[in-house]
């Protein structure tokens, strides 16, 4: 009987009709910095810049292998899993329907349609994907066609192993740690699998946006539960629920090894590997990058091999990432001012600003008062502490405010 590491050497090497195995570079700027041996796993350079087609390819190929006149595949989803699963279509010549939530960007949907080609029919349907789920799975059924899951899939989970084959035979020696970004499990399901045949020494640190701890909360349950509210934003691993399969997988793994990633904290790591690397991640692309601050003591001297899963990023966020990174950071924040209704307040306002404070924003939410007005003023500064020193200025000179930079609603509505 063939053993796992068997069959994810063979999903590896039937790989090579795609593409040629991603680098995996030595990263001198991280390495200095934590006294470690860092090393990036790129998959964000795979011909789709994600590792889902890894997966995607691996069941595919062993669905038609047993089964050749089956060949129409469905899948539902909004970015990487959908890019691969249209471009192994091409490949093989098969059918695929793809679904999709009608909010997708417009910049997916044709990604998706040029891999795939004439392969490929998208379907726009449901405002959450839930919805979306729900329209694939019952056109699955009516028409006899294979559902491709993005990772709750043992084959597929034997194509995402692909990714620690790699990592072992380019390294040439087991590494020390393997940091993995975390969704909905397939990737740390076949890498960790794969790993503990071949490399059992090697130690593991899985990282899952703050908001979409589905590893964190299946591992305190003992089973896969659904969060009951998911932060979008890291979408490539926003996930409310964690696969069964891969958790039957990954139940092991020991609740101090799962590591979560503030959303607003990642931006400034992929702005800082954008800036000083050149390298352009999504934001579940750079999960495993962004702990390495919080592994610091753990890691020095050692060898460690961080995954950046993808690089699919729209550089129209940038500007949302810029000022995500800023207010977590502490550079940038926002203020409700009461601004007194007199002669000359605003320019005793704008005196108290220091000569590294800019403004940002400034809008008048209420006119109507007659001895006060309240005002929206954003402010951008090159050093955290400059705040301390305007709210001190601003509270001698008894102006009432309200920072609201982090007030979840009150943002969400005047930001």
């Amino acid at each position: 009987m063939t053993g796992f590491s068997d069959a994810a050497r063979m999903a590896s090497e039937a790989l090579r009709d795609l593409f040629p195995p991603t680098p995996l570079q030595r990263n001198d700027h991280l390495s200095v910095r934590y006294g470690a041996d860092i090393w990036l796993k790129r998959e964000d350079l795979t011909p789709v810049r994600s590792y889902k087609l890894r997966g995607a390819f691996a069941a595919m190929r062993k669905v038609l292998a047993t089964d050749p006149a089956h060949g129409h595949f469905v899948c539902a989803s909004a970015g990487n899993h959908a890019q691969g699963m249209a471009y192994a279509c091409r490949h093989f010549g098969v059918k695929g329907t793809i679904f999709m939530p009608v909010t997708t960007p417009q910049q997916k949907i044709d990604k998706t349609r040029v891999f795939g080609g004439d392969s490929i029919e998208i379907r726009l349907v449901g405002d959450y994907f839930d919805q979306t789920l729900s329209a694939a799975q019952r056109f699955c059924a009516e028409v006899d066609a294979h559902f491709l899951s993005p990772f709750d899939d043992p084959d597929v989970i034997e194509g995402q192993a692909s990714v620690g084959v790699e990592i072992l035979d380019q390294l040439g020696t087991p590494p020390d740690l393997v940091i993995l970004p975390v969704g909905g499990g397939g990737l740390a399901a076949g890498v960790t699998g794969f790993m503990a045949e071949e490399a059992p020494r090697s130690g593991f640190r899985f990282v899952e946006p703050a908001g979409g701890a589905s590893l964190a909360a299946a591992v305190a349950a003992g089973e896969p539960v659904t969060l009951k509210r998911v932060n979008s934003f890291v979408d490539g691993a926003a996930v409310a629920r964690i696969g069964a399969e891969p958790f039957a997988r990954l139940q092991g793994v020991r609740a101090e090894h799962i590591l979560a990633a503030p959303e607003d904290r990642v931006c400034i790591t992929m702005l800082e590997m954008l800036n000083v690397e050149g390298i352009v991640l999504e934001p579940a692309g750079a999960l495993s990058v962004d702990v390495l601050p919080e592994l610091a003591g753990d890691i020095r001297g050692k060898t460690v091999v961080c995954v950046t899963s993808g690089g699919n990023f729209d550089f129209e966020r940038l500007p949302e990432v810029k000022e995500r990174a800023q207010r977590y950071a502490g550079l940038k924040k926002y203020f409700i001012l009461r601004m007194p209704q007199r002669p000359g307040a605003l320019r005793e306002f704008l005196s108290m600003l220091g000569p590294e404070d800019d403004i940002a924003r400034f809008e008048y939410l209420k006119k109507s008062a007659r001895n006060f007005g309240s005002v929206l003023i954003g402010i951008e500064t090159k050093a955290a502490d400059n705040f301390s020193e305007l709210t001190r200025k601003l509270d001698e000179a008894a102006f009432s405010y309200r920072d609201i930079t982090d007030d979840e609603a009150l943002a969400e509505f005047l930001i």
